[in-house]
């Protein structure tokens, strides 16, 4: 490789990576409307959240063609290799967060409807704030190539999980005392689900950059060791 094919090759090296960073960044901010949304009812925001879900499936398109190009131009190899493939796994899970969000601004338009007077006075709003910091710190810990951050991430997303289910029976409750709020907790339910799988998604960055910085794969270790403690 001549050195100014070198040159080319980490500078767009150096492109997906920033470019999984800037993603990053959209995402983030349309979670964060969308829960903001989902608080607030603030219908121009929710809209905006919808709206702005195009760009990011742009966004993972592009960076997704920018790896296929270095695969089949550079042949990367070795830790080259692994950051291409960390982008192509990472883009995918935060499209998917671009999806969660955006369904979160559907149903919020639904649930701040009038004709859902009805609704179970239930706070998600400290499961939000942590899916999203476990989000901050996935894509913080991508930018340093920081593999230390994810047990904390692993331990946030238990509770994030726990916290779902402790939601979910409470709407249970209410949609066993009173019918009426049905169609308000099952919207609610769904919220708290995607809430999760925020979580869920970030948590799986987070062990992408596992792999980028040490070259070990960790997303099935837990299934694995409960299945040889024959848990």
């Amino acid at each position: 490789m001549t050195e100014h094919t070198y040159k080319q090759f980490s500078t767009e090296l150096e492109e997906i990576r920033s470019g999984v960073l800037r993603m990053g960044g959209l995402v983030e901010a349309q979670a964060a409307d969308a829960l903001e949304g989902l608080r607030t009812g603030n219908l121009s925001l929710l809209n905006q959240v919808i709206e702005g879900d195009q760009r990011i499936n742009l966004m993972q398109k592009q960076l997704d063609d920018a790896c296929n190009h270095i695969v089949a131009l550079r042949q990367p190899t070795a830790a080259d290799m692994r950051l291409v493939m960390t982008v192509i796994r990472s883009v995918a899970d935060l499209e998917r967060i671009g999806d969660e969000a955006k369904k979160i601004a559907k149903s919020a338009k639904r649930l701040h409807s009038a004709e859902l007077s009805f609704a179970p006075r239930i706070d998600l709003s400290p499961s939000a704030r942590a899916a999203l910091a476990m989000l901050h710190s996935a894509l913080d810990a991508f930018a340093r190539a920081d593999a230390s951050a994810a047990p904390r991430i692993e331990r946030e997303d238990a509770e994030v999980d726990a916290s779902f289910k402790a939601i979910m029976r409470q709407l249970i409750t209410y949609m066993m005392e009173d019918p009426r709020t049905i169609t308000s907790s099952l919207e609610l339910l769904f919220n708290a689900k995607a809430i999760e799988r925020i979580g869920d998604h970030a948590m799986n960055i987070a062990e992408y950059v596992v792999f980028l910085a040490q070259g070990e794969d960790v997303r099935y270790s837990k299934s694995e060791e409960a299945q040889r403690s024959g848990n």
